[in-house]
């Protein structure tokens, strides 16, 4: 009996789709004679000029209303580590992605997750809850697994009503790791520092393995 046919990876292909229409988008304008250095330059003046309460409060508040985290991790270190110091932007920024940890996980509970429990039991079903032996491994494979925004990820944890301490602990320690190496990274490859950024990219890269070898554990142990 022959093997049916290998199904293509779907997430794999619209990333590679997305790669090259950024690519084509790129070309276009490089061709046209526009300056991205100085489009560049003037996004980062406009940070930089919004001042650090401004950036930082909204790093902490954004991401729980679908705002990616990421813009803000690789330019805070260039925007204002050369007035602030780097130690002090990490832990700014570390501070607002804990901040926003917590406050998307409080809505998912004590907002979102009444209003669902509501309309599923006039539907005739019930919300899922998580045993508490099960807690750790959701929240370690979810964080790990690619492709999950980090907004998603806070809410349905939120929405699973996993144990509070263990959600902060696990969420912080995971986010701490990767945008710390994001801010690193960002700063480096901004100023043009190429030791530094390729540095910055080996710490990423470790991490995503770590990351990976942890999703392909806790995937087989939680089928």
């Amino acid at each position: 009996m022959a093997e049916p046919a290998p199904r293509p990876n779907r997430a794999l292909l619209l990333k590679l789709a997305a790669a090259a229409v950024v690519l084509l988008v790129a070309g276009i304008l490089v061709v046209r004679g526009l300056d991205l250095k100085a489009l560049l330059d003037q996004g980062l003046a406009l940070i930089r000029n919004a001042g650090p309460v401004a950036f930082f409060g909204s790093m902490a508040v954004l991401p729980a209303f679908g705002v990616p985290l990421s813009p803000f991790s690789l330019t805070a270190g260039s925007v204002f580590a050369p007035t602030l110091g780097m130690p002090l932007v990490i832990v700014l920024a570390l501070t607002a992605i804990t901040f926003n940890i917590m406050l998307s996980y409080y809505l998912a509970r004590r907002a979102l997750r009444p209003l669902l429990e509501k309309l599923m039991v006039r539907l005739g079903y019930k919300l899922p809850e998580v045993a508490a032996g099960d807690a750790t491994d959701l929240i370690i494979l979810l964080r790990v697994t690619p492709g999950v925004p980090f907004p998603v990820q806070n809410y349905l944890l939120g929405l699973a009503q996993v144990p509070v301490v263990k959600y902060a602990v696990i969420s912080c320690a995971i986010q701490w790791s990767f945008n710390a190496a994001f801010i690193l990274f960002g700063d480096a490859l901004l100023h043009g520092k190429g030791k530094l950024a390729l540095l910055g990219l080996c710490g990423l890269v470790a991490l995503t393995m770590v990351t990976q070898l942890l999703r392909k554990h806790y995937g087989k142990k939680k089928p």
